[in-house]
């Protein structure tokens, strides 16, 4: 433990608290000027809130300053019946120092005895935990977290509460300590902080909304000679976010120790101020010695202060050089963020805006964590900034991709200031041709990001250049009005360096193993470092091919090529529905097809409209709609390729200006746009990954078939796109109009697109009807004429297919005729009858017969029974005549005579008949 006065690391002391110093700690007491607030959901429904179980908080403030006061539970999910919103204070409404705002009936009212209130602030003077709000982190610059462990673990360097103080960390990590506040209007942060330690670096800067410090060196604390120091720094209303960073660096780490320069003082050129002028400032003696901020990520720091690219196979967070691990190759590119001066292959100048010639002045100045715009010579000069690069290197690991046409990409962020028109151009050139603007900035712009792909491997630049107005005055009135870059980044560069290493793809050789391409198609085992195909329809991501979540599905509709480097649809399509399965075959519209816009003019009353190419599937992927611009850059000899003299897509847009316009034989062609570079899914729902395609931009489809509609997205993102442009083609069953039908704009967006971002078309042809199938069509079959009877086959009405199977042919039978048919029943019934006849009279007679037998047995009982000479025999004599007619005392039906014949015949042949004695005892049966 040092004594006090001579610790080594920089300290904040707490108040009411004894003064404690630790070596190597930095101490900070904290308090801003701040209203905020902080918005948090509620929970499920489970019993009413009780007052002692929610608190008042205020929602954002809108554009008229209004507000709405809202009880927001104090555990999410415990209670629910919240007091409904109320009308809230405006937004600049604040109490005095010493008052509170009672949230209740939003009053302000003086703080109790012994208690006390800062007003608008809040302060921060205990620091036995981290307070709500605050955030610490802890990195190694830049290294990246997929590669090996980094030469030191940085996990546990953060910020520690130490009780009435909070400490930094005391090894060669980046420690930061963030807290982000929401201001109702304009404050100030202030704190005290012990900062002795000249082998730390100590930042403090705020970002967002606004970003300090300006272009003087406020945000590197200086070393405090006696003790305790006092800090404090404006902040604007909005969003802030406040940084504290420390990095120590140690005489016994393997670090360099960083260097001190000594400090010039020039004015800046042009110089527009008069130093012998009442109340001017004088110029700062130099002489004085400064720490020298960190190297750009890839570089290293030499012994004479002077930044030098790491050599090939090693990387750098700006301090030494490291070799890559085994299994790993350098990321190689650019990447900017420190401006202690400007880089070698960057140079910066102004061009009149007036007779556009040249100047001799520096039109963009460094400082320190960013470059910005000088004053120049008038404020309608463009400030110019350029970027050379030789050309580009793609990864070992990575094979070229001849569907994909990304080399790199470059990204900057950047900001501009301006109480004017300003205007911020961002430029491409290609082989030291003219450079052709590719996004423009207008007015103030907060702090933001912009990316742009590289798609051709050449020499390349790249320039920024500034106008503060498009009006020439005199003298300058807007030199406040500027642009900031904070830090450009390139990828693949040719001779670039590294911040990090990446996995890559190992193969043996007689010195071991090293890194080698993937085929195409394949992503890199992290564990093995052997190349992996990736499952089918899934395409692999051109700049990430590690592990098999790099391998992205298909979406609906599509499948991908050979190689996995694009997803596409082979023109075809089925849809399943409950009753029937719909198959499609777009073959017939997979060419190119145009449509014209309507007709638009400028202010000066010339004619031009917007031309749309599309290329709707098919062709394995490959864009085959071209957009040209006939325009610019004619001197390139033939046979060249000129940098965005066309380009290619599933669906591109260009601006043509008729001949009737400009006098040529043909129109003039300019602009290319790029519509659609990429294929997301075809399906019949209204959305896909994000894109709408609305039904009611289009007059309804009335045959009862849904649409197909293909969605697309672009690689573009502009200022107004910042998620890039979307296409969508509705493809509708349209039997009457032949192909290739016919292509039409949303009739409220006379363009295509109604916010410039989302594209919608609709095509309506008959080779976007489903395929026919046995379903599609029914059988007629004719009546039988001279023994001949036809089926034929026709389609149902209205015919809602196209293509598939055909209509069978028609079908040829033998047959009857109906009278044919009615003799043969007549006759078959004629006889049928005639039949019925004969059989009732066989049966007749037969029971005739059988009766007269049974009639005469019972006449012979009977003569019996009254005493009567018994006969001689029972049976009919010889001669008898067995028709002998006879009389019957009753008469039976039909029905019941053959039922008594049945009855009464014996297994022997003979009638049974009841007999009695003469002596009149039991009766016999014969």
């Amino acid at each position: 433990m040092a004594e006090p006065g001579h610790s080594h690391q920089p300290c904040a002391r707490g108040r009411g608290r004894n003064e404690r110093h630790t070596f190597r700690l930095l101490r900070l007491l904290l308090w801003a000027g701040t209203a905020f607030q902080v918005i948090r959901g509620t929970g499920p429904e489970l019993h009413a809130c009780k007052e002692s179980e929610y608190h008042y908080e205020y929602t954002a403030c809108d554009s008229t300053g209004s507000r709405w006061r809202v009880a927001v539970p104090h555990t999410p999910g415990l209670c629910t019946s919240l007091p409904d919103p109320v009308k809230g204070t405006e937004c600049s409404f604040s109490c005095n120092a010493g008052e509170f705002l009672d949230m209740k009936d939003q009053s302000c009212k003086p703080c109790a005895e012994g208690r006390y209130s800062l007003g608008t602030g809040i302060r921060f003077d205990e620091w036995d935990e981290l307070p709500h709000g605050f955030a610490s982190l802890s990195a190694n610059m830049e290294i990246d977290d997929s590669i090996s462990e980094s030469t030191e673990n940085c996990t546990s360097s953060k910020w520690v509460p130490q009780g009435d103080y909070i400490a930094s960390n005391t090894d060669e990590c980046t420690a930061t300590l963030m807290y982000a506040v929401n201001l109702k209007q304009s404050g100030t942060v202030n704190f005290e902080y012990y900062y002795p330690d000249s082998s730390i670096i100590f930042e403090f800067f705020v970002q967002n909304d606004q970003c300090q410090p300006n272009a003087d060196d406020s945000r590197w604390m200086k070393t405090t000679e006696k003790g305790w120091e006092f800090h404090s720094v404006e902040l604007n209303r909005g969003n802030n976010v406040l940084y504290w960073r420390t990095t120590a660096f140690s005489v016994w780490s393997k670090v360099s120790k960083p260097v001190l320069t000594q400090l010039m003082y020039k004015w800046a050129k042009p110089k527009i101020c008069g130093e012998d002028l009442e109340g001017a400032v004088k110029l700062p003696a130099s002489g004085m010695k400064t720490r020298c901020p960190p190297c750009n990520p890839g570089f290293f720091k030499t012994n004479n202060s002077t930044c030098e690219p790491c050599p090939y196979g090693s990387y750098s967070n700006g301090s030494d050089c490291t070799h890559c691990p085994a299994g790993t190759e350098p990321a190689v590119g650019f990447e900017y963020k420190w401006w202690n001066t400007l880089p070698t292959n960057m140079e910066t100048t102004v061009l009149s805006g007036i007779n556009f010639e040249y100047k001799g002045m520096t039109g963009w100045e460094v400082a320190g964590d960013y470059i910005y715009t000088a004053v120049g010579a008038s404020d309608n000069d463009f400030m110019i900034l350029t970027l050379v690069v030789p050309g580009y290197r793609p990864p070992e690991s990575v094979m070229a991709d001849t569907e994909n046409k990304e080399v790199a990409r470059i990204t900057f962020v950047f900001e501009t200031i301006c109480s004017v028109n300003c205007e911020l151009y961002f430029m491409v050139g290609m082989n030291s041709r003219t450079n052709t603007p590719v996004e423009t900035w207008k007015g103030s712009k907060g702090k933001q990001s912009y990316t742009y792909t590289i798609e051709e491997n050449a020499t390349m630049s790249f320039t920024w250049a500034f106008q503060r107005t498009t009006f020439h005055e005199a003298g300058r009135k807007y030199t406040n009005d500027v642009a900031k870059i904070y830090s450009i980044n390139i990828t693949n560069v040719m001779d670039g360096v590294a911040s990090y290493c990446r996995p890559c793809a190992l193969e043996a050789s007689d010195t071991g193993s090293s890194c080698t391409s993937c085929p195409a198609g394949y992503y890199i085992d992290r564990d093995s470092g052997i190349c992996q195909s990736c499952p089918p329809n899934t395409i692999l991501k051109a700049h990430q091919p590690y592990g098999v979540q790099a391998c992205v599905p298909c979406g609906p509709g599509t499948k991908s090529n050979k190689i996995h480097s694009l997803c596409f649809n082979d023109c075809t399509f089925t849809r399943n529905t409950p009753s029937r399965t719909f198959n499609y075959n777009f073959s017939a519209l997979a060419n190119t097809v145009t449509l014209a816009g309507g007709s638009s003019f400028t202010s000066k009353g010339l004619k031009y409209f917007h031309h749309f190419t599309f290329s709707l599937c098919g062709n394995q992927g490959k864009k085959m709609s071209v957009c040209t611009d006939n325009v610019t850059d004619l001197r390139i000899p033939e046979g060249e390729s000129g940098f965005s003299k066309s380009i290619s897509a599933y669906v591109c847009q260009a601006v043509i200006i008729p001949p009737e316009v400009t006098g040529y034989k043909a129109g003039v062609s300019s602009q290319p746009v790029s519509l659609a570079d990429r294929l997301i899914g075809v399906t019949t729902d209204m959305t896909l990954d994000g894109i709408t395609s609305p039904a009611e931009l289009f007059h309804p489809e009335s045959l009862g078939i849904p649409d197909v509609i293909f969605f697309y997205r672009s690689n573009d993102v502009t200022q107004s796109c910042s998620s890039g442009r979307s296409t969508t083609i509705r493809v509708r069953c349209s039997p009457q109009k032949s192909v290739p039908g016919s292509l039409s704009l949303p009739s409220s967006c006379s363009d295509g697109t109604c916010d410039g971002c989302n594209f919608h078309f609709l095509w309506e042809t008959v080779a976007a009807c489903p395929l026919c199938s046995v379903a599609d069509y029914h059988a007629i079959v004719s009546s039988c004429v001279a023994g001949i009877q036809k089926t034929t086959y026709v389609w149902r009405e209205p015919k809602l297919c196209s293509g598939g199977i055909s209509l069978p042919e028609q079908r040829v039978t033998i047959c009857k005729t109906i009278d044919f048919w009615l003799k043969v029943g007549i006759s078959a019934g004629t006889c049928t009858a005639i039949l019925l006849t004969v059989l009732t009279c066989y049966f007749w007679k037969k029971n005739q017969k059988l009766e007269y037998k049974y009639s005469k047995l019972v006449m012979n009982a009977t003569l019996k029974d009254c005493d009567l000479p018994a006969a001689d025999s029972c049976a009919i004599m010889e001669g008898e005549d067995v028709e002998d007619d006879l009389i019957f005392t009753s008469k039976k039906s039909l029905f019941g005579k053959i039922k008594s014949f049945t009855s009464k015949r014996t297994p022997d042949g003979f009638d049974s008949v009841p007999l009695k004695t003469s002596s009149g005892g039991p009766d016999m049966d014969l």
